[in-house]
């Protein structure tokens, strides 16, 4: 099969690209101009530039593209480009929305729409929902808050998540686009930058959490998420479908760093909890500094909101039955993989 993954110079569309080569199928990796290839050296991998911000333009290379494989398009795209950080609030509506738009349209006009569209989104779109807890803790269950269900109705608290649901909608809206929608959890692994700033901390001996209520939340490793791609391409049970991505499993707010703690050798760490108005301050602070110097910081208004949420627990019962999608990675696994990936190349 011919696949093209956007984003594939990305942490999560580079995995993407290796996993299909290594299954046998023809990988394209659609990527901007002054996208690193850092992890795209493989020889097989045949590259398409594209410009998602520029209608026009994008519809002149997928029409190149389209020549460069006898007249028809790919048999199928994963949609893997994204942005998970801007400076502006505009920044996210502008990739993340009207780039998917600008993809799907230009696949129409040029007569290249794929067997499946494969879209791959976030948790985020749901934002904090569900946060009244619905039971009392005990040792035999200790979580209070009840899963986010498919059923749902979206209401998501940050402009990343407001961007991807915007996205998710446009799609839903193409009857001619038969599509796979995919809502990971927290990514993690190999590569991934966010959680690598939590094993740094960890290893200059502070840990910080913030908010005193209890908070369940869950992550997912980033070949668990490939491995989905994957499984739902020929899956007609799954066609025109979203889906939630966890591991399976829920964890309270200390685990994560415990286990990074461990696999760091455990070195003496202070653990530090702040209240949740101590956090929306630096993050306002840390925004504006951001807006002044035109450099990303880690801490913004999203990121405010993403740790403030207290539940983060998803149904992913429906992907197990429809594509056989089954999570291979526990957390105690990806977590050793990927501090051990992270010191294999100097990143720790």
């Amino acid at each position: 099969m011919t696949i093209l993954v956007t984003g594939a110079s990305g942490f999560i569309g580079s995995f993407i690209v290796s996993e299909g080569l290594s299954l046998g199928h023809q990988m394209w990796a659609g990527i901007r101009g002054t996208s690193s290839r850092e992890y795209l050296t493989d020889d097989r991998i045949q590259f398409a530039l594209l410009d998602l911000g520029n209608p026009e333009k994008l519809r002149t290379q997928l029409l190149q593209y389209r020549e460069m494989m006898g007249g028809h398009g790919w048999d199928y795209v994963v949609h893997a480009a994204g942005a998970t950080k801007c400076l502006h609030r505009e920044d996210f509506f502008r990739t993340n929305t009207q780039g998917t738009q600008n993809l799907i349209e230009a696949l129409r006009t040029t007569d290249m729409i794929p067997q499946r569209f494969i879209f791959i989104s976030s948790l985020s779109v749901f934002g904090a929902i569900r946060e009244k807890p619905v039971r009392q803790a005990t040792s035999d269950n200790p979580w209070v808050y009840s899963p986010i269900l498919l059923t749902d109705i979206p209401q998501p608290n940050t402009a990343y998540g407001q961007s991807k649901l915007q996205a998710e909608e446009y799609l839903q809206k193409q009857k001619d686009i038969p599509y796979t929608i995919l809502r990971p959890t927290g990514v993690y692994g190999p590569r991934e930058k966010d959680y690598f700033l939590m094993a740094q901390s960890i290893k200059q001996h502070t840990d910080f959490s913030v908010g005193y209520k209890a908070q369940e939340i869950t992550f997912v490793y980033m070949m668990d998420v490939v491995q989905a791609v994957f499984r739902c391409m020929d899956s007609p049970a799954a066609l025109n479908h979203a889906y939630f991505l966890s591991d399976g499993h829920i964890y309270n707010s200390q685990h994560f760093s415990n286990l990074l703690q461990r696999e760091l050798g455990n070195p003496w760490v202070l653990h530090i909890k702040a209240p949740l108005w101590f956090l929306r301050i630096i993050c306002w602070i840390s925004g504006q500094i951001s807006k002044f110097t035109g450099k990303m910081n880690a801490l913004n208004e999203d990121k405010y909101h993403i740790l403030r949420q207290r539940n983060w627990q998803c149904d992913i019962e429906p992907a197990r039955q429809d594509f056989g999608y089954e999570p291979q990675w526990s957390l105690e696994r990806g977590v050793k993989a990927a501090v051990k990936w992270y010191r294999e190349n100097g990143w720790l």
